[in-house]
């Protein structure tokens, strides 16, 4: 029997039953009512997906240190091939990512470059619903393209909660559902039932004594006995000290830290989602005096994700899990008159985890003036391949069934 959260609610919750628990209870069946179900995933790989709000300069973070357009370009923010970390005689990643380069060196880190979509937005605000719907142009998509993830697989029947937004902002796009219930948490205390109203029913629905006459009360007792499973597995991962490794003092390596957590428990959760930049107009949006800002954002980036990626190995769960970056745009080549850039076109994105094919995955985009797409590196490589690659290769989802066309994927993964 399938029963959405809204139904569920609407034919089972009284007046009384709702005064009796509190206010805390719909929250509490929001997130059981996706575990109705012994849980039975195929493919146990994660997505963890980041967003980089703001628009990333991937000029200054894969930088092209030995081009004259780049150099003759950017007279007060370019940077030399002494300074950066060399991936080879033409590029290197900025000097504050060390950690980058190290992952890239070790095979754990992959650079997709020249990544965007025909005739990008480049409106902070639908730039980005772009990228988190999947459907550029589309202005009235209602779902974002991992929401759809979500709504498919609570449609099959699914078992477990199939995606979360973990961090301190607002929900992004990307999550936002048609029928099913993607939570939001912080940290791994937000995922117990606590010692109040929700644990209180969660004891009592466990006791209770359905019988096959009463569906309804079936599914409360396997919705409460699931959320009792899920708090006692993050317990014994929070208790462990396994969530010990050692993450650098960022916002982001503390809820890279609360994914891991997350993995290690084994709740079912099959893609992540966090952000770096603060949401809405975002860090990355460096139009004055970006050199010192966007070279503390890439540190934070490049040390959180490579203390994720030693806190997975140590515990061998890396091969299990792929991270995806990504920006709304890149940004122009030239600088402008105040020691920044304005909006652009493509971007490199970095993949990491343990099945990856590492390197360079695509050429740099040329920043001869011809080739140039208004003033900015030029797109060859639409975003939605690397989409259908995390979902029809990774994930094992119907990326069709997701973006509603086919694209091709990208041969990022190793078998």
């Amino acid at each position: 029997m399938h029963i959405t959260r809204r139904s569920f609610l609407k034919k089972s919750l009284g007046a009384s039953t709702l005064l009796a628990f509190g206010s805390t209870v719909p929250g509490f069946l929001a997130q059981a009512a996706l575990t109705e179900t012994p849980r039975s995933r195929g493919r146990n790989t994660v997505l963890v997906l980041l967003q980089l709000s703001g628009g990333n300069d991937g000029l200054n973070t894969v930088v092209p240190f030995e081009d004259d357009a780049y150099h003759n370009a950017r007279p007060t923010l370019r940077l030399s091939g002494d300074k950066v970390h060399k991936i080879d005689a033409q590029l290197g990643f900025h000097p504050d990512a060390p950690a980058f380069h190290r992952l890239y060196k070790e095979g754990h880190l992959s650079i997709v470059q020249g990544v965007g979509y025909p005739n990008n937005n480049r409106n902070h605000e639908v730039a980005m619903r772009d990228w988190q719907t999947a459907h550029p142009g589309e202005a009235t998509a209602q779902t974002g393209w991992v929401g759809r993830v979500v709504d498919c697989v609570s449609e099959a029947g699914g078992t477990d909660t199939a995606g979360v937004f973990v961090g301190p902002i607002a929900k992004p796009f990307t999550v936002h559902t048609e029928k099913a219930v993607v939570p939001s948490v912080v940290g791994l205390q937000q995922w117990s039932l606590g010692g109040g109203a929700r644990s209180r029913f969660a004891e009592a629905m466990k006791g209770a004594q359905p019988t096959s006459s009463d569906p309804l009360l079936q599914f409360m007792q396997r919705a409460a006995m699931d959320a009792i499973a899920t708090r006692e597995r993050i317990a014994a991962v929070a208790q462990s000290g396994s969530s010990a490794a050692k993450y650098p003092p960022f916002q982001l390596a503390k809820t890279l830290q609360t994914i891991a957590q997350l993995i290690r428990a084994d709740v079912g959760i099959r893609v992540y989602c966090a952000e770096l930049g603060g949401g809405g107009i975002g860090g990355f949006d460096n139009h004055a005096g970006q050199a010192a800002n966007h070279g503390a954002l890439l540190r934070q980036l490049s040390e959180s994700i490579a203390a994720f990626v030693d806190d997975l190995r140590r515990d061998k769960l890396l091969d299990q899990v792929l991270l995806m970056t990504f920006s709304e745009f890149g940004r122009t080549l030239a600088e402008n008159g105040r020691r920044g850039t304005d909006h652009g076109a493509a971007q490199p994105i970095f993949l990491a985890g343990g099945k990856l094919k590492p390197g360079l995955i695509g050429a740099h985009p040329s920043l001869k003036p011809p080739a140039l797409d208004g003033g900015a590196p030029r797109v060859h490589t639409d975003f939605r391949r690397l989409y259908a690659t995390a979902l029809d290769r990774w994930l094992g989802f119907d990326s069709r069934a997701i973006l509603g066309q086919s694209f091709q994927p990208l041969d990022v993964l190793v078998a």
